[in-house]
């Protein structure tokens, strides 16, 4: 993302466009203006969280963590994702909108694209280790410019155990050696930007996850089939 995107997403000021549908939460779309300069996002304030049981307000920081999280391990698949407390209403994140087809999601990118299947197994990496509880196959977006993007990070790095994700056609196969390069590192000490978002135990158990996978050396594997999400699009 270019240092425009960033200024911004921080700087810029906010108009709300619209409501985006079918989200569990309230979603818009946002225009983020700087003078001439102008672009979209996506924005979700916390007060249009819906309360969960398992699951604390605040959810937008764990959207601004798994940003992070991609940015630290180099992967750079989450769009630019920045914390706004002067939003229209209220703290929450914007997030730079991704243009793109959206008739494209993950299933039909691994039938029809196999030259995306390495990013989308890198996804499914990231999922392991973020604990992402919701990968729905509409969470996976080809932009316009042909990269492969990842999307609604909201329900990310719980303590307990609970991934659901569509991805698992990977399942088994061998973690290349420079994503386990990459993914030594979390193991050894969580990013402080990251951390600095999630509570004590969510930091242990993320940098857990990561030793968990350099010792199997292979994507996750679902042994109980139903480690997936509803809907799954």
């Amino acid at each position: 993302m270019s240092g425009r995107e960033l200024t911004l997403l921080t700087e810029g000021s906010i108009e709300l466009l619209g409501l985006i549908p079918r989200s569990s939460n309230q979603t818009f779309l946002v225009q983020v203006s700087c003078g001439e300069d102008e672009g979209y996002a996506v924005y979700k304030p916390e007060a249009g969280e819906r309360p969960l049981s398992d699951f604390d307000p605040g959810l937008y920081k764990r959207e601004r963590a798994a940003y992070l999280l991609s940015e630290s391990l180099g992967w750079g698949f989450v769009p630019l994702t920045v914390i706004r407390d002067d939003a229209p209403l209220g703290v929450g994140t914007l997030q730079w909108f991704i243009e793109c087809d959206f008739q494209e999601h993950y299933f039909t990118l691994y039938e029809d694209a196999p030259e995306t299947h390495r990013e989308l197994a890198r996804i499914a990496l990231f999922d392991y280790v973020a604990n992402n509880t919701d990968r729905k196959s509409g969470h996976v977006l080809r932009g316009d410019d042909g990269r492969i993007w990842g999307i609604d990070h909201g329900l990310c790095f719980s303590a307990t155990f609970k991934l659901r994700t569509v991805i698992w056609d990977f399942a088994g196969d061998p973690i290349p050696v420079a994503l386990l390069d990459d993914i030594a590192r979390l193991a050894e000490s969580a990013p402080p930007e990251v951390a600095e978002l999630l509570d004590d135990a969510e930091v242990a158990a993320l940098q857990h996850r990561g030793q968990r996978l350099l010792r199997a050396g292979v994507l996750p594997v679902d042994r109980t089939g139903m480690r997936y999400p509803w809907p799954l699009v």
